[in-house]
């Protein structure tokens, strides 16, 4: 950052400090707002969400090796495999846009191209499959078809268009990612997938979310999903410490390291500016009332359509919150249209998401990537509209 650019940032700081009508009570609503947001992120992300995310990343970054990543993810591997394994990764992670990011830098730094990549980043949080059989149950079957349908052609279109656009860029990437020759693994493969299935398990495990029913396979695995936490990270400990050596658990740890110090700051920054413009899903306490979000969503017009989408982009939705969200904002009049629209660009992007998007893949590219996904969820929500 230029010396003119760091004076500009504080002088802006300093007027907003100056001029902030702090004695307004809806300003202060806001700023209480804000940092209950930042709270509750803290506690119910943080620790079981975001640090295993970490590590996973980290473990990518070192044990994965680079031939694979290029072979299977790379720019010149092959599409049906590539976009295949990327697009249905949210079946297996329920993780939010924040918690994925660590696992996109993690795959796009060791060479998975950048189509793979982006169709992965939006997979992760869209193709949840607990948030869209909630979506089922609660909004309607046709609606939880329409999420799941759409968010699997979604990350593909994104992902394809993602490597289209910057196909020379992409080019001369993988250049610089020679295919490494093949060298010898220190351990056995079966090993490395243990490994990390451990830690996926982990992951996804300890934030099993409470579902509608107390009886069925998911209310099972809520009632000992403790126990399967427990399980998988006895599992991580063993592997890591039996088939590691330590100057290989070292790399880990600093890998892991190097992730969380460039991703946190700005995620925590951005739930706390979030909380402040719009305040905690369900609560009206931010500086944009709910009320005039649902007055501009109601019917299925182009303008309730992108306005959905490009609100759903900038709010933070944690995993499974959006679906009594838009629960609510229906009842309040949203259009079927627009409430899909917010269900494709809401919970896969965040203002959050986005500064750190930008720190990995830079600024026009993160643009880029966010108006793919809101004009493809304008589109889709009118589509849908139209029918039902």
């Amino acid at each position: 950052m230029s010396e003119l650019k760091k004076f500009m940032l504080i002088v802006g700081v300093f007027l907003v400090a100056y001029f902030m009508p702090i004695d307004q009570v809806y300003v202060q609503r806001a700023v209480i707002e804000s940092l209950a947001m930042l709270n509750d992120y803290a506690r119910e992300h943080v620790l079981l969400c975001l640090v295993p995310a970490f590590f996973i990343a980290g473990g990518v970054s070192v044990f994965i090796r680079q031939q694979a990543v290029m072979r299977y993810l790379g720019a010149g591997a092959n599409k049906i495999v590539a976009y295949g394994v990327a697009s249905v990764s949210g079946t297996i992670l329920a993780v939010c846009s924040c918690t994925v990011l660590p696992l996109f830098a993690g795959i796009y730094s060791r060479g998975a191209g950048l189509g793979p990549a982006t169709a992965f980043l939006y997979s992760g949080p869209a193709i949840n499959i607990l948030a869209i059989i909630m979506t089922g149950r609660i909004l309607g079957f046709e609606m939880g078809v329409a999420r799941a349908v759409g968010a699997i052609i979604f990350s593909i279109v994104i992902g394809l268009a993602m490597a289209f656009i910057y196909r020379n860029e992409e080019k001369a990437k993988q250049d610089s990612f020679a295919m490494p020759p093949e060298e010898e693994l220190p351990r056995k493969l079966w090993q490395e997938i243990v490994y990390f299935a451990a830690m996926v398990a982990f992951l996804v495990f300890a934030n099993w979310g409470r579902p509608l029913d107390s009886d069925g396979f998911f209310a099972t695995i809520y009632a000992y999903k403790w126990w399967l936490a427990g399980i998988s990270f006895i599992g991580v400990v063993y592997t890591s410490w039996s088939w590691f050596a330590k100057h290989e658990l070292k790399e880990w740890r600093d890998s892991s390291w190097f992730f969380a110090k460039q991703i946190l700051p700005l995620l925590l920054g951005g739930v706390l500016f979030a909380g402040l413009l719009m305040g905690r899903p369900g609560h009206d306490a931010g500086l944009i009332p709910n009320e005039y979000i649902q007055a501009l969503v109601g019917g299925n017009s182009l303008w309730s359509n992108f306005f959905a989408s490009i609100s759903g982009a900038f709010m933070y939705f944690a995993t499974l919150t959006e679906v009594p969200i838009l629960q609510g904002l229906m009842g309040s009049g949203m259009g079927k249209g627009p409430a899909l629209a917010l269900l494709l660009a809401g919970p896969a992007l965040s203002l959050p998401s986005m500064l750190v998007i930008r720190q990995v893949i830079g600024t026009q590219k993160t643009v880029v990537y966010v108006s793919l996904v809101v004009v493809m969820a304008t589109l889709s929500g009118m589509i849908y509209g139209s029918i039902f």
